[in-house]
């Protein structure tokens, strides 16, 4: 991993902000759903226990071969930081293949020099939800993704429409302009309200 320096101003800010995005919670979910789904344990809690299980990706790539069996061909044992790098980004190609948008996705040195651990979390997560949508008969791993609810009208259906003034619209049967005094006009204060 890269030897940064600590950073001041902005980027010491943006750094707390990132560190505070972090949820143990969804740590824990991801953590045990990747734990039931490929049977291999990751240590014990906690971020720093979590990065390095997750660090090498070859659980990553065994995720993803679990979801869809061969999408990462070769999983490298190497302990050479390019190989497992490598390995990240097969299981995030792979995962985009799958069907993951790579906005919930994360990038390589998100991961290997934890720099946004909580973009990785986000990227599980998304993961989970994709293979409840693609069928993934083991265990799931937050809500299920939303699919498509297409409705097609008549064309009767459609013009009995153009007739109905939805309420966003407003209605012409409980409004009135009574009591509205004219644009400009200053506040008219009866003197009976005052006290002398």
């Amino acid at each position: 991993m890269a030897s940064r320096p600590k950073g001041f101003g902005l980027t010491a800010e943006l750094e707390r902000k990132k560190a505070e995005k972090y949820s143990p919670e969804m740590e824990q979910d991801a953590r045990e759903w990747i734990e039931a789904v490929t049977g291999e344990s990751l240590g014990g809690p906690g971020q720093d226990a979590f990065h390095e299980a997750l660090k090498d990706g070859a659980i990553l790539c065994k995720l993803i071969n679990f979801l869809a069996p061969g999408a990462v061909k070769k999983i490298n044992s190497s302990k050479m930081a390019f190989k497992q790098m490598e390995n990240i980004g097969n299981f995030l190609s792979a995962s985009e293949a799958y069907g993951v948008v790579k906005q919930d996705s994360f990038q390589t040195v998100d991961l290997y020099e934890r720099q946004n651990m909580p973009q990785v979390l986000a990227g599980i997560h998304a993961l989970g939800r994709k293979a409840q949508k693609e069928g993934f008969e083991g265990p799931s791993l937050g809500p299920k993704e939303s699919s498509a609810n297409v409705r097609e009208f008549s064309d009767e259906q459609m013009q009995a429409g153009k007739n109905v003034i939805g309420l966003q619209m407003g209605t012409n049967k409980i409004a009135s302009q009574a009591g509205m005094t004219p644009y400009g006009l200053g506040r008219q204060i009866e003197k009976t309200n005052l006290k002398n």
